[in-house]
Order: C-alpha cells, then structure tokens, then sequence
C-alpha cells in the first residue's frame, strides 16, 4: 500500500527558496530542478523505508534521503501509511531546523 505524501509550510517555502535562488541564472532550470526536487519526495510513497534516520535526531520517524546536494527530510507515519515532507535541506546549509510533530 502506498504512503500518502504531504508537504509541510517549510518545506514548500525551501522549495520556492531554492527555485528563487536558481531563477536569476537560468529561470527554466531552476523550474525544472524544483520540479525534480517534488518528484524525488513524491517517490517516497512507494518506498518510504529507503531513507536513512537523520544523524542529527535520533529519532526513528524522521528520515532523510539525498536528492544531489539536497537532504530531503520527511516524517514517517506507519500508523496511518503518511509521510511529511518537512525539509529541502542544501547539504552544504549545515544544521537544518525539524519542528517536533506529527
């Protein structure tokens, strides 16, 4: 059964953040990238588990996959087959901000 993928506030405004920062540069690359980005976490749904516990955290719900240079943090919920998108993380931004939840 696939998981039902939702996005939180901040990870949206990651999403638009990264678009911004590309779109001076190229603005069809940077739509492109921020659609490959969505794509990426979208593709948890089918396999949510494929992700790593975020070292930073230790907490077992909250994990992350890469996507390039970006860390793609969500949280699981097995209980009702969800996961939250909860960051879009540059690799090279350091420590990111998880609001507790869920």
């Amino acid at each position: 059964m696939d998981f039902q993928v939702f996005l939180s506030d901040d990870a949206l405004s990651d999403l638009e953040r990264i678009v911004a920062y590309i779109a001076p540069h190229n603005a069809a690359a940077a739509g492109r990238f921020g659609l490959q980005l969505l794509d990426a976490a979208l593709s948890l749904r089918t396999f949510p588990e494929r992700g790593r516990m975020v070292p930073e955290f230790h907490r077992p719900e909250l994990r992350e996959f890469m996507f390039r240079s970006y860390r793609i943090i969500y949280r699981m919920n097995n209980a009702d087959h969800s996961l939250e998108i909860v960051r879009f993380w540059h690799g090279a931004r350091g420590f990111p901000h998880i609001p507790r939840g869920g």
